[in-house]
């Protein structure tokens, strides 16, 4: 049996490590172990791989440590590359500088800018030329609720009355035709799934906005579906039949290439240096080959994803056949020397 430790926060564990994983890593010669918190790592396994979700000067130390005891164990990810990932900025870096591979598809970031505590917020948004509306989130990434907090902001008004604290991070909102795409990234596996986003916001609709009011806090769809309906009088029947439209509008929307999706989850990989991950990527609205990638995620809710049990036991099953192709690797490597150094040990 492959002894793969995981250490997670209690919420995590709960929706990650499912008996049907269990038991489908067990039938492959897996067994997944709970590494115990409050004990030092280096005292518990022997671990063949460790995947983690757990921040902070003191596990990072303890990981190093493992290292330098334990060379052979697998961690899955490097703490300093998981770090990107906690800061809206840098966590976009590696698509604009990616080199990929694409045929009539196209990518990129929206436009965006970080906002600092000095900066006058309706001054930047003039001299950058970002047009509203804009989505408004903090820079810093730290798995709070807090730090998910967003805000589509319609006007200068809604500018004005914004209570994120700064820096934030003001990004474009584009139009995606109400369906955004989340990629899961599991090492070499990679699975595209559509799900129900933000409708797409007319200029019509931008006019139309309360002038008094000018932003809204969402996290998901309904937020905006409750707020428009509380606003507007609209009874449940009217919301019902909305959530249907939206339901229909996912259902038929189409799935971006899968070449594409592959070289640029392959692309994001090797640039950030991760195997757990998944990003938001959307489509324009006013150009079907263009595409935006949003937000990056590590180590998401991938219980989400279809089939995650066989995936991740896949997974682990290529963790471990590298390392023990590395170990053959070495200790063939190791009897050469040893053969060479006899060798001479005999012409002498």
């Amino acid at each position: 049996m492959y002894r793969i430790g995981y250490s997670l926060s209690p919420k995590e564990v709960h929706s990650f490590i499912q008996n049907s994983l269990l038991d489908h890593a067990k039938q492959r010669g897996i067994n997944l172990i709970e590494i115990d918190p409050t004990k030092p790592l280096t005292q518990q396994g022997p671990f063949d791989c460790i995947i983690h979700k757990h921040y902070g000067s003191d596990w990072n130390n303890q990981l190093h440590q493992l290292s330098l005891d334990h060379p052979n164990v697998v961690v899955i990810d490097p703490p300093q590359a998981i770090e990107h990932l906690h800061n809206r900025v840098s966590m976009l870096d590696a698509v604009t500088s990616l080199k990929i591979p694409q045929g009539n598809q196209t990518f990129g970031v929206p436009k965006q800018r970080v906002l600092d505590e000095a900066e006058n917020l309706m001054d930047s948004i003039e001299e950058l030329g970002l047009k509203f509306p804009l989505i408004a989130k903090p820079v810093s990434v730290d798995g709070s609720a807090k730090s998910h907090e967003m805000f589509l902001v319609f006007n200068e008004n809604g500018l004005k009355k914004l209570k994120l604290k700064k820096p934030i991070m003001m990004q474009e909102f584009v139009n995606h035709g109400g369906v955004i795409f989340k990629v899961y990234v599991v090492g070499d596996h990679v699975k595209c799934v559509k799900r129900s986003s933000l409708p797409d916001i007319c200029e019509e609709t931008l006019n139309s906005v309360a002038e008094h009011e000018g932003f809204l806090l969402f996290s998901k769809i309904s937020n905006l579906i409750a707020k428009n309906d509380e606003a507007e009088g609209g009874s449940s029947d009217e919301v019902d039949e909305y959530c249907y439209g939206v339901e229909k509008l996912v259902e038929k929307a189409e799935m971006p290439p899968l070449e594409f999706v592959m070289e640029l989850a392959k692309g994001l990989r090797e640039a950030m240096g991760l195997k757990l991950f998944n990003f938001d990527l959307i489509r324009d609205s006013r150009d079907g080959n263009r595409y935006f990638v949003i937000d990056i995620n590590y180590f998401p809710g991938y219980v989400n994803m279809p089939e995650y049990e066989s995936v991740f036991v896949d997974f682990f099953c290529d963790v471990v056949q590298e390392k023990r192709k590395k170990n053959n690797d070495g200790e063939v490597e190791f009897d050469a020397k040893k053969n060479h150094h006899e060798e001479e040990e005999l012409c002498e």
